[in-house]
């Protein structure tokens, strides 16, 4: 009897071990299935029929492309409404009338300045008068000598060619002191009445904005010194350094669109009108000049703005910005597959240009791609991976 019950607790466990070995290979099956699995591309998506209706499929085009070439440049005067004014004579400031920045037209008084040579220049006219005065009736009364019969013809030419160098004299001097500031005014009085004036007014002689005042009352100041720079800012420059490489594709006469970042997006328009014979050798750059006009005169001397030029067009196949996604500094677009089927591709692109992109790698004129709705696809991707 025990003999018969051992024999059963050993088919028992037999037939234990044998359901726990079939138990592991069952299990094990799911597991080998798993790992022949290929994961999914996720970069590649089938977008719902809804969404299908918010993007356009089609060909990246080829069209006529102008680069637009941007030059670092700054805001200069321009140097043919901009004039320089110094004294006309050796003497001391008694009187200033103007200060920086203000707005003054021509011919208005800028300073007062008091000189001896201006004494000695007016008492040279009163002389040299007088001597006019004289001479010339001598002269008369040589005639009525002469009508007379009283004096010989060659005393009348003698005192007539004296008359002559007298007018030159008092001409001579009329016009040195004109030089020295005096205007006509001034002159008629100081001729009618003799009475010397001991200063004179540095006038302007061109409309426009005191950009620069370099004198102060009391100072002495020669011919030779600079008071003030008086410029007219309607009209400005913009002067840029041109790449040599591209020089070649700079002319005169060409528009050019002007920005400058303290203005914001303000965008000026531009006429190039020189580009210098030579090149920097330091910079190997050749130096542009445009004339932008300032009625406004929001630009300013010296700021910093940027020159695009537009460079000729030429060939180039092109995507819209919408058709490109970005994401970890790569720009993507995606490929239309055929019945909602959508595949990421990563491409190189150029700058933007027009609101186009120029392709450099990655894409041919073949290939169907989502033109616009790029983005909406992008979302449905991403929804896609985190599911």
């Amino acid at each position: 009897m025990k003999s018969i019950m051992r024999m059963t607790s050993a088919v028992a466990v037999v037939a234990l071990l044998a359901a726990g070995c079939g138990g592991k290979e069952e299990a094990a099956s799911p597991g080998k299935e798993a790992a022949q699995h290929e994961p999914e591309d996720v970069n590649a998506i089938a977008i719902r029929p809804e969404l299908a209706q918010r993007i356009t499929v089609g060909q990246p085009a080829m069209v006529d492309l102008a680069d637009k070439l941007q030059v670092p440049s700054q805001v200069e005067v321009d140097e043919e409404r901009l004039v320089r004014i110094g004294s006309y004579v050796t003497g001391r400031i008694i009187k200033l009338y103007v200060m920086l920045g203000d707005s003054v037209e021509a011919g208005a008084p800028l300073a007062r300045i008091t000189s001896p040579e201006l004494t000695q220049a007016q008492l040279a006219y009163l002389r040299a008068s007088s001597r006019s005065v004289l001479a010339d009736k001598a002269a008369e009364r040589a005639h009525h000598l002469l009508a007379a019969d009283v004096i010989a013809i060659a005393e009348v030419e003698r005192r007539e060619s004296e008359l002559e160098v007298a007018r030159a004299e008092l001409g001579a001097a009329a016009d040195h002191l004109r030089l020295l500031g005096v205007d006509k005014e001034v002159l008629k009085e100081l001729s009618e009445e003799g009475h010397i004036i001991p200063s004179v007014d540095v006038r302007a002689t061109k409309s426009g904005i005191i950009i620069d005042r370099s004198v102060i009352i009391g100072q002495v100041v020669q011919p030779a010194d600079q008071l003030f720079q008086i410029a007219d800012l309607s009209s400005v420059w913009v002067v840029g350094d041109v790449p040599e490489q591209i020089a070649r594709n700079v002319q005169v006469g060409q528009h050019v669109e002007i920005n400058v970042p303290a203005l914001g997006d303000i965008s000026f328009d531009g006429v190039i009108i020189f580009v210098a014979d030579t090149v920097n050798p330091m910079t190997r750059t050749v130096m542009v000049r445009t004339m932008v006009e300032n009625p406004e005169r929001r630009l300013k001397p010296e700021m910093l703005a940027a020159m695009r030029i537009t460079d000729n067009p030429h060939k180039s196949l092109v995507v819209p910005e919408t058709a490109v996604v970005r994401e970890a500094n790569r720009d993507y677009v995606f490929l239309a597959k055929g019945n909602g089927q959508f595949l990421r591709v990563p491409v190189e692109l150029g700058s933007e240009v027009a609101d186009m992109r120029p392709v450099l790698e990655g894409l041919t004129a073949e290939q169907n791609i989502v033109l616009d709705g790029a983005f909406h696809v992008e979302n449905e991707r991403k929804l896609a991976e985190l599911e």
